[in-house]
């Protein structure tokens, strides 16, 4: 009985500080002259109007689809939002929201290959993201060298998405467990990247992580990588939990 207490107590307490992270982002849609429509959630600083702060973009996966704007702070995201690290580095964070039967990315793959293009046209939601940022950037303190991006499976690969497509906006890209265009590595060589896979992820190939390592490094990039060795398609509890790789994160900055 005890024990069983403790469980309920302590499953309690997980879910009630998961929704007090939660709770400090702001409810906010993005609509467009088109009238289409991004859900997305906020949180920035407490800040005076002379200071700029770094903006990080979080793609979340693909189960996390839908129209709550909730479900998007599911994972990962919450790691930013501690008061160890909210104190060290404050930063604006938005975490959009990706409709059902959409996707990050607009991508194609070659039949048994793991060849992956890139799409002339960014997907819908990837155009409303980066109309967004935009619109932050003219709205919000913005330190225009210091734009993050990362995201998770489905998200990792819109991180990809986003770099590849706009490679002169980020300062830095942490793409977990996803996978991008390797044809396209010389034009991201000039952005800090550290890849995050596990070795046993039966959702997405780790080999993707490896094509896009060997891709970046053979263009004169230096990316980080770290794959788990025990780990499937749940990499991204690793990567957001490593405060080294949030350290580096906040040093980089756009040159």
């Amino acid at each position: 009985m005890k024990k069983a207490f403790l469980f309920i107590f302590a499953h309690l307490f997980t879910l009630n500080y998961a929704f007090t992270q939660n709770s400090i982002f702001g409810y906010n849609n993005y609509i467009n002259k088109k009238s289409d429509t991004l859900k997305y959630r906020i949180l920035s600083p407490d800040y005076a109007k002379e200071k700029k702060f770094p903006l990080i973009i979080f793609l979340h996966g693909a189960g996390e689809r839908g129209n709550d704007n909730e479900a998007q702070l599911k994972w990962g995201v919450s790691n930013f939002t501690n008061e160890k690290m909210m104190l060290k580095y404050p930063a604006i964070i938005i975490a959009p929201q990706c409709p059902n039967n959409m996707s990050w990315s607009n991508i194609s793959f070659k039949r048994n290959s793991r060849e992956i293009k890139l799409q002339p046209t960014p997907s819908k939601p990837m155009e409303l993201l980066f109309e967004l940022i935009n619109t932050l950037k003219n709205q919000m303190p913005v330190d225009t060298n210091r734009i993050y991006i990362t995201g998770l499976s489905m998200g990792g690969y819109g991180t990809y998405d986003a770099i590849e497509r706009y490679p002169n906006m980020f300062a830095a890209a942490v793409p977990v467990c996803g996978a991008g265009d390797t044809s396209r590595a010389a034009s991201i060589s000039h952005i800090p990247i550290w890849i995050f896979h596990g070795a046993l992820d039966g959702v997405v190939d780790p080999l993707y992580s490896l094509d896009m390592l060997d891709a970046l490094s053979k263009a004169g990039a230096h990316p980080g990588y770290t794959q788990y060795p025990e780990v499937g398609h749940f990499s991204w509890l690793g990567a957001y939990s490593d405060e080294q790789m949030i350290e580096w994160l906040f040093r980089q900055y756009k040159k």
